[in-house]
């Protein structure tokens, strides 16, 4: 118990020596975090406090592998995991100091935790077994892919929880406070110093990270703390087959696990990337509400203490009964934002019936667009064209279409085509000029469309995008001229009688059209 005691004082002692110096360093090198429009703060703040975490928490776990005590002999004794763990924990805590220096795409930020995700898992540290009401699962080559999940997953969840002063290290320290309660009961030494230098380390850095915050975590103190808790919390289940050894954890970060898992969810409905920022996430929402961000972070962490409490009455409580009580405290939260308005029910089952819905015109639009090329394909005259032009905008449900031209003369000439339907109301259409490439007249004449909106002006613009690409792809400049048709077909050119198809396409004899002449 002293060594226990010692490990979490001095953690604490080192973090609150530390977390200036790493203040004065993010200066120096001027990795600040500035205010912006997802940003609570006024000021730019260092970001580079992770430093004082990781330091403190590998110091104290040195000086307790060179203790000659049974602490000291567990620890030597599964040195091999204990390093995965912090090789992997010191991974993605370097690709964090490269995004707080110089910015990290997400695609390589994940590749990193998954990197050091497997690491762990190659060396045995895997979700092997669950057990639920004394029912065991064995996972099997499972065991794989979800742990690297759950990891994945958990260090993500931090990361985005830190939002506001104090937030993430608040309800990190919460999460291993639980863990090393748990790593206790188990008989986990190693794992109980490991959580208890973590907590440690957060109270001293909390003592700077509080609101006004004078340094933040940045991404890499984040990260290195989402994945030693994560990684942590399955060394600690590998000792339990139970759901209990994973429970624990996952209602002990609830908010963050919830917080992420809404955010996925509410940019796949709007069919935005995963990534992308937003100001969706719990406490952008209650700060929105008017909750000050210091009874933000305090009111969460105490959503997150009551889910460790709960908790903890799981693991004492034998039967189905903690199940039970599972199932309700994820209802319980699921309705806690949902009132915080992170995701809207009804309105992500309307974002659901709309992106199936513009999907569905999309595909039609698509097949639209390849029987239209067909007929450009065959067009070899002006009439051709024209015909093909008011086919596709026919089967794209244009309104209307026109297309102007001067004769020799300088007279006007122009080709209208109405579709047949009822009107349009003016302001439910969009008008859209489309320029035609023409090689007679040198310069290009334009074509005047009239598109109906309908349910979607997202569908309506890709029909204009595909309908313009049709222009693009078969202009006016592609027909071949009555010489070279000639010289193709060995003949000599045709008179417009003899040909049987009059031309009256700009640059040619003014005859009729399909369409009405203006």
């Amino acid at each position: 118990m002293r060594t226990y005691v010692a490990v979490y004082l001095g953690a604490l002692v080192l973090a609150m020596l530390a977390t200036p110096a790493a203040a004065r360093l993010a200066r120096a090198l001027r990795i600040m975090d500035v205010p912006g429009v997802r940003r609570v703060h006024r000021s730019a703040t260092p970001r580079l406090g992770g430093l004082s975490l990781v330091a403190a928490t590998l110091t104290m776990l040195v000086l307790v592998l060179m203790l000659d005590n049974v602490i000291g002999q567990a620890f030597r004794r599964v040195q091999a995991r204990l390093i995965a763990l912090l090789v992997g924990g010191m991974l993605v805590f370097l690709g964090g100091v490269v995004d707080d220096v110089r910015g990290l795409r997400p695609s390589a930020k994940l590749l990193v935790e998954i990197a050091a995700a497997a690491l762990v898992c190659a060396l045995g540290v895997r979700i092997g077994s669950v057990s639920v009401a004394g029912v065991t699962l064995e996972l099997g080559w499972l065991s794989w892919p979800l742990t690297i999940l759950w990891i994945v997953g958990i260090t993500n969840a931090v990361n985005l929880i830190d939002g506001l002063d104090g937030l993430a290290a608040g309800i990190s320290l919460i999460a291993c406070g639980a863990i090393a309660v748990l790593a206790v009961h188990l008989g986990q030494p190693i794992m109980t110093v490991l959580m208890l230098a973590l907590c440690g380390s957060l109270t001293g850095f909390l003592v700077f990270n509080f609101h006004p915050a004078r340094v933040f975590l940045g991404d890499s103190g984040s990260l290195f703390l989402g994945f030693t808790i994560a990684a942590g919390s399955v060394m600690c289940a590998t000792k339990s087959a139970t759901l209990v050894g994973l429970g624990l954890p996952a209602l002990a970060l609830g908010v963050p696990i919830f917080d992420t898992a809404f955010s996925v969810l509410r940019r796949v409905l709007r069919r935005r990337s995963i990534t992308a920022p937003d100001r969706g996430h719990i406490h952008h929402r209650l700060v929105a509400m008017g909750v000050r961000p210091p009874w933000a972070v305090a009111l969460m962490c105490a959503v997150t203490l009551a889910g460790t409490g709960v908790g903890v009455f799981m693991f004492v409580t034998r039967g189905a009964i903690p199940l039970l009580v599972y199932c309700c405290v994820v209802a319980l939260l699921t309705a806690a934002f949902w009132i915080a308005g992170t995701v809207r029910f009804r309105q992500a089952l309307a974002h659901l019936k709309r992106r199936l819905m513009i999907s569905r015109d999309a595909k039609s639009q698509n097949r639209c667009y390849e029987h239209a090329a067909l007929h450009f394909d065959e067009a070899v005259s002006f009439d051709g064209w024209w015909e093909s032009v008011c086919s596709a905008a026919d089967e794209m449900d244009f309104a209307a279409l026109r297309i102007q031209w001067q004769r020799h003369d300088g007279s006007p000439q122009a080709l209208i085509w109405r579709r047949a339907q009822a009107a349009v109301p003016a302001d439910m259409m969009v008008h859209m000029t489309v320029p035609v490439r023409e090689r007679h007249l040198g310069a290009p004449l334009w074509l005047e469309c009239d598109v109906p909106v309908g349910e979607s002006l997202e569908s309506a613009s890709r029909r204009m995008v595909l309908f313009s690409r049709l222009i693009e792809e078969h202009s006016l400049a592609d027909l071949l001229s009555d010489s070279e048709r000639a010289s193709i077909m060995g003949t000599a050119a045709r008179e417009p009688a003899a040909a049987g198809q009059p031309r009256d396409g700009p640059g040619r004899h003014p005859e009729a059209a399909r369409g009405r002449r203006a």
